[in-house]
């Protein structure tokens, strides 16, 4: 079976094959400049083997591509780390991971949030958040230690009041009312989100069902600075560091933020749906 390093050397084994046939060389011809085995560029552009920063700054000098080369460095630095299936990750439990995201929080300055169904974890309330990493440990047949998990997470919104971090935060308004939580626990967080919106450091977005959306709402992500991007898959955690990728999540966020409304239009959102579940509730 393909390893996720696996497919993402295989397709930086492609790139670097593109390279060569654009400069016009064969295999043996790129080996023999580089002062490599022949065999090597084979296993390279296969995805057979790990290759070093000086296999790329090489390949790129040889192709005349410098263009690619910070690119291809990036690349080189991330397959090992890019993919994390989530048995790998939390074999320990959930707490370890929250954890580890204060430290990677505390290091960044600007986050860029994208949720198509869920409230992002720093906006979450505690009922809300057990019941998330409920169903994720129950289905993952992870080790339950889920009080844990959900104070962790509560102890990393500390992050919102701290120093002056900007947060631009955008889901779509399905997370409002979609029953991945009982309507108590849902009401109770959307009290939560309208406090929230009036943190000036939050920039609160909610795209309208009926909105025009500028990008499909394919899966959430998070842009942390300009230097990575975190996605969740039902198997893994993705971090993507190569700069041409970022720049693909910057542009998808863009459009949709601004697809979404803001301020009192987000309260006026956020209102309704309470009303609503307080409908259902009695």
């Amino acid at each position: 079976m393909s390893t996720p390093a696996r497919q993402a050397r295989q397709a930086l084994g492609n790139r670097l094959r593109d390279i060569r046939k654009d400069a016009r060389l064969t295999g043996r011809a790129l080996a023999a400049e580089a002062g490599w085995h022949y065999s090597l560029v084979s296993k390279i552009e296969n995805g057979v083997i790990n290759i070093s920063e000086t296999h790329v700054r090489t390949w790129c000098r040889i192709c005349a591509a410098a263009e690619q080369e910070s690119d291809l460095v990036a690349t080189v630095r991330s397959v090992e780390t890019m993919f994390v299936e989530w048995r790998q990750l939390l074999r320990t439990g959930t707490k370890k991971r929250q954890q580890e995201s204060v430290r990677f929080e505390a290091e960044t300055n600007h986050f860029r949030v994208f949720e198509p169904f869920l409230i992002p974890g720093l906006l979450q309330t505690a009922d809300y958040a057990l019941t998330i990493l409920s169903r994720f440990i129950e289905f993952q047949g992870l080790p339950n230690d889920v009080e844990e998990g959900v104070q962790a997470r509560m102890e990393r919104q500390q992050i919102l009041y701290r120093g002056d971090r900007r947060f631009h935060m955008v889901f779509c308004e399905a997370a409002l009312t979609i029953g991945v939580a009982s309507p108590e626990v849902l009401a109770g967080q959307l009290d939560r989100l309208l406090a929230l919106s009036s943190l000036p450091r939050v920039h609160l977005g909610i795209i309208p069902t009926r909105a025009e959306h500028r990008f499909l709402p394919l899966h959430g992500f998070w842009i942390l600075d300009d230097r990575e991007v975190l996605l969740e898959t039902i198997s893994a955690e993705v971090k993507l560091t190569q700069p041409q990728e970022i720049n693909l999540y910057r542009r998808a966020f863009d459009r949709m933020a601004a697809s979404a409304v803001y301020g009192k239009e987000v309260r006026t959102l956020v209102t309704r749906a309470i009303a609503d579940l307080a409908d259902e509730m009695f």
